[in-house]
């Protein structure tokens, strides 16, 4: 369950102080060997009185070449409604613009960061081409990048800085505002994958718009775990990091693989699945000799086994035994290598065919009735002398039977050999 910091923004900030400091591109507490190449994933959802609505996503990816660094944010809509697609270029060392573009589905916008910045913003309805020219009158920062460069700085408890930005508008006057980072404090990041993570909380005032933008950044890799700000009518909008770089499983499931296994071959699996109780004790069940074959249409499934699937087992058995972390869903791929059937009469006998030589696993479930039989102390049996004193006693004992609603949930592995074979096995659940 995520829980909104809109409690732990800062409600009402002061404007900044002179004692801040300016960072700009190439400042010194800007580092930028604390960007890490690659794509992340964010979940936007939007949040109002402790309901949260997820609205689309967005994935950050940066890759540098040479001198040159590139960041793209591309935005989709959860409905499929709208997209944006920002793209930057700055140096690589200092952050300094070099060119933006952004994307969207009425307009696209083009800019290259010259003296003066020049550019030209296109219409998709056909209209006119409109030339920009801006001479900006200070330095700055590329909006797209400054969330970013707040992950590349010094950040400690009580840090503050002002980034002027700039952010292209209809009025050439008003293109430069600044972040003011008001409040920077320590903070225990809960991930659902990887457990708590030591970060700051950041809170950062736009100065243009009055919004106030708090961020999570982790301490240790600097990565952005969740940015919050106002989205307006007392709703909050929550962007959360899903963490694509998290692989406890090194193997990879081949989907493509997996299907011809279980289409492309000639080995066939038949089989009778049953259950048989034992109810751990002396006194066996009444039924003990008869099987309890699963219902005529119970579904029987069979998925090709994979070192990805015993790892998978292996990676969650560690993990429920460790207790602290949620345990790794599965690849969605291996929903669509599920090959199913069913049992087809009343003694459990099911089918499969056109299988691939190699491993498998059988599993289905059944409900089932569960006789059982028990013994009981009905009384005492007494020896008494004539002169009536007990010289020794015993219990007596009853037995009696009963019966109750069992399922059997069973699971095994099958192996054919050679292309044609065929297989006959006990799917069995024997208590």
């Amino acid at each position: 369950m995520r829980t909104t910091l809109k409690s732990l923004c800062l409600l009402v900030l002061p404007l900044a102080s002179f004692a801040q400091k300016t960072v700009l591109p190439g400042h010194p507490d800007v580092n930028t060997s604390r960007l890490k190449p690659g794509k992340s994933l964010y979940t936007i959802y939007y949040v109002k009185d402790q309901t949260w609505t997820k609205k689309g996503t967005y994935t950050h990816e940066i890759t540098v070449s040479g001198n040159e660094l590139k960041f793209v944010a591309d935005y989709t809509d959860e409905a499929g409604k709208w997209f944006r697609k920002r793209t930057s270029v700055a140096d690589a060392k200092t952050l300094s613009p070099v060119s933006y573009k952004s994307e969207g589905l009425k307009n696209t916008l083009d800019l290259n960061f010259g003296n003066p910045i020049t550019g030209k913003y296109r219409y998709t309805n056909g209209d006119k081409d409109k030339q920009i020219t801006i001479r900006p009158t200070a330095k700055f920062v590329d909006f797209n990048v400054s969330e970013i460069l707040f992950t590349t700085l010094p950040l400690d408890v009580g840090y503050k800085a002002i980034i002027p930005e700039f952010y292209y508008n209809n009025s050439p006057d008003s293109v430069l505002s600044n972040y003011v980072i008001k409040d920077v404090k320590s903070y225990i990041q809960r991930s659902p994958k990887t457990g708590n993570h030591e970060s700051w909380l950041v809170n950062v005032l736009e100065e243009e718009s009055g919004a106030i933008y708090t961020y999570i950044i982790d301490k240790k890799d600097h990565r952005i775990w969740q940015r919050e700000m106002p989205a307006g009518k007392g709703t909050i909008e929550i962007c959360v990091n899903e963490e694509l770089d998290y692989q406890p499983i090194e193997a990879r499931f081949d989907k493509d693989e997996n299907l011809r296994r279980t289409e492309k071959g000639n080995g066939v699996i038949t089989g009778t699945a049953f259950a048989r109780d034992h109810n751990g004790s002396k006194l066996q069940v009444v039924n003990i000799q008869r099987a309890q074959f699963a219902p005529k249409g119970t579904v029987v499934s069979i998925l090709p086994n994979s070192a990805y699937i015993e790892e998978w087992k292996e990676v969650n058995r560690k993990i429920r035994k460790r207790g602290k972390l949620p345990e790794v869903p599965l690849d969605p791929n291996v929903a669509a290598c599920i090959k199913k059937t069913t049992v087809y009469d009343d003694k459990g006998h099911f089918e499969f065919t056109n299988l691939m030589p190699g491993e498998y696993i059988l599993f289905t479930t059944f409900g089932y009735t569960h006789r059982y039989s028990y013994s009981y102390q009905s009384g005492t049996s007494n020896l008494v002398h004539p002169s009536g004193a007990v010289l020794s006693s015993g219990p007596i004992y009853s037995s009696g039977s009963g019966a109750t609603g069992a399922t059997a949930e069973i699971e095994m592995k099958v192996t054919i050999r050679k292309d044609g074979d065929k297989v006959d096995v006990n799917l069995k659940d024997v208590r």
